[in-house]
């Protein structure tokens, strides 16, 4: 008869586990990516529904000059055109989830044409998303200029 092996089986459980939250862990980052990746969407296309589809009623919103901007003044803000992404380029991102938080990291590289006026940002960005109902959303934004 074989004796019951209880250090092999062990680790075999905690192996399993280790396994489950790992993919639990990638399920939740990948739907956190492609959040980011609507919020970027939303704000080429300057499309009112999918910018107030994708933030959440408490978003606080700050820029790299100091300007923290509420849920609707954000989404008007890109609707109007006042502010005008004409193209967005995310690199360098990382995701950090806690529970229902998350925290994404990436450079912002962007043609802009706001007011008419073509320029360019880049920039370093820190979201914090915020699993509410089955949607992650955009609870807030914090941006700084890349120094060389």
């Amino acid at each position: 008869m074989m004796a019951f092996n209880f250090r092999k089986y062990s680790l075999l459980l905690i192996f399993s586990i280790a396994i489950t939250l790992v993919a639990a862990q990638s399920k939740k980052e990948t739907k956190v990516s492609e959040a980011v990746e609507k919020l970027k969407l939303a704000m080429v296309s300057g499309e009112r529904a999918a910018l107030e589809s994708i933030a959440a009623d408490q978003l606080s919103y700050g820029h790299s000059g100091g300007l923290v901007e509420t849920k609707a003044q954000f989404v008007e803000k890109i609707a109007s055109g006042q502010s005008d992404f004409v193209t967005i380029e995310l690199k360098n991102q990382t995701i950090a989830i806690s529970g229902n938080t998350a925290i994404v990291r990436h450079e912002l590289h962007a043609t802009t044409n706001d007011n008419n006026k073509p320029g360019e940002v880049h920039l370093k960005i820190m979201l914090v998303w915020q699993k509410q109902s089955k949607e992650w959303k955009l609870l807030a934004r914090q941006a700084v200029k890349i120094t060389p």
